[in-house]
């Protein structure tokens, strides 16, 4: 990927929901740098997850 579009493809694969481990892995980063550089589209995922979450407990609960 040429670095010009590098940000906006990780931003991109953190907001689609990829786990951060994986997008480290392809961009190349440590977690530590992620999470410092791309804490904003880390937290904007957070709806995502949370939806994920939500709908782990229903189907756990479900007879």
């Amino acid at each position: 990927m040429p670095y010009g579009l590098r940000p906006a493809g990780v931003s991109l694969w953190l907001e689609s929901g990829v786990s951060p481990a994986e997008v480290a892995r392809r961009a190349g980063h440590s977690i530590a740098v992620l999470f410092r550089c791309y804490a904003k589209a880390i937290r904007r995922n957070q709806h995502h997850a949370d939806q994920q979450i939500e709908r782990a407990l229903n189907n756990d609960s479900d007879p």
